[in-house]
């Protein structure tokens, strides 16, 4: 059945002209018959140079946002309108406005899972790949990072030249996982390397081997001559590694680590969006899209 429907998406996505794009927390099935996987923004580029003029993603809603902010002149659908992020939707314009009367004279950084609305009154924009190295290129000695306070604690500790103002805002599935998780983890697989995204707490990217982005994750359990890990982040990596890399042995933090939204996008779902029967299509106007995209494009100025 699962193979029927994965052939049914392959041959519309071909007849139609469609690219579909899956980020990493999707299920196996979904990456499967996906054009390219990946994290947020590495899918946003991916579909800038798609030659298709249609984009389906796999992902939550401020993913296809920044598709479309990118490839405006694209027709973008969000294969489940449900699938939102709670971190990207923690904050609005106005109390970022108000914390910016407070420190007027520091660069906004806005992670990557904002909101479009939220990127307008952003300087510049950051991945957890990129996050380090755009807040030490920034001219700005003060940075107010939002909205993850986790990855932000972690990119201030890597960047101790410059001053950080941090919210209490961030990935409630990363966030969730205590010290505990990891002490238990480590406990009960002695051989394994420790993985883990900075959007978990400091007390948990303590205890890492290696913290870093979920592509950085996979790239590096794929290139370590390690057979064991334990991997930090959403528990779909978990299942994607173990395809791919079928010698290696890979274990969950937590049995907890589930993105619900992520998790809601289903291959029917991908298959009726290819039918005209389900999906939404992401549209914004104009003015949105010229304010919101500039910190974008800033994050490609300073090389992210």
């Amino acid at each position: 059945m699962i193979k029927d429907l994965q052939q049914k998406i392959i041959d519309l996505k071909k007849r139609n002209g469609v690219c579909i794009l899956a980020h990493s927390y999707m299920s196996e099935e979904i990456c499967e018959i996906a054009d390219f996987t990946g994290d947020s923004y590495a899918l946003s580029v991916k579909a800038k140079t798609a030659p298709q003029g249609t984009i389906i993603m796999c992902g939550v809603r401020f993913m296809a946002e920044t598709v479309k902010m990118l490839s405006p002149e694209k027709r973008v659908i969000l294969a489940n309108p449900d699938a939102g992020c709670p971190m990207a939707e923690q904050f609005d314009i106005e109390t970022v406005e108000e914390v910016k009367k407070l420190y007027p004279d520091y660069a906004v950084v806005a992670y990557v899972n904002t909101t479009a609305e939220l990127k307008t009154v952003s300087d510049v924009c950051v991945t957890s790949s990129s996050a380090v190295k755009i807040c030490r290129a920034v001219p700005e000695k003060n940075i107010l990072f939002i909205p993850d306070i986790n990855l932000g604690t972690y990119v201030k500790s890597q960047v101790p030249e410059k001053n950080f103002k941090l919210l209490s805002g961030g990935c409630p599935v990363h966030a969730k996982i205590e010290k505990s998780d990891a002490e238990s983890a480590k406990r009960a697989h002695p051989s394994a390397l420790f993985l883990v995204h900075p959007e978990c707490r400091p007390e948990v990217v303590a205890l890492a081997d290696y913290v870093g982005s979920t592509s950085g994750i996979m790239e590096f359990a794929e290139k370590s001559d390690k057979k064991e890990f334990i991997i930090g982040t959403e528990n779909s990596i978990v299942q994607h590694l173990q395809f791919k890399c079928p010698d290696k042995k890979f274990y969950p933090l937590s049995k907890d680590l589930l993105c619900h939204n992520m998790k809601i996008t289903t291959l029917a779902d991908v298959l009726n969006c290819l039918t005209g029967t389900a999906g939404e299509e992401i549209t914004m106007d104009a003015e949105l899209i010229s304010k919101a995209v500039k910190c974008i494009n800033k994050m490609i100025e300073y090389g992210g």
